[in-house]
């Protein structure tokens, strides 16, 4: 069984404010937890055969499709009523 004051420690690092009723119903609840993980550690895993699911990735590879060559980006720029360092030059909003 787990105590009050290991309750109340485990509360203080989760930062929980717990009643003294909160405390009792914690004890009982995280006693009853580890109890049961014992139990699990009693089963034999020896003869129980793993597995492994075999994933490949899904993903695509990171490609540019449709990316304007940069003579017509410099034409677009050329375009453009104000350009300042090859850029469009556009009103402040801010003030």
């Amino acid at each position: 069984m787990i105590s009050k004051e290991e309750v109340r420690h485990v509360a203080k690092l989760a930062r929980l404010s717990l009643t003294d009723k909160e405390i009792e119903k914690m004890q009982r609840e995280l006693s009853s937890i580890l109890d049961y993980v014992d139990k699990l550690e009693e089963v034999d895993v020896e003869k129980v055969e793993s597995f492994s699911v075999k994933l490949r990735n899904v993903f695509r590879k990171d490609l540019v499709e449709g990316q304007k060559s940069l003579s017509e980006s410099q034409k677009l720029v050329e375009m453009a009523p104000e350009t300042k360092a090859g850029y469009f030059k556009v009103k402040s909003i801010l003030k």
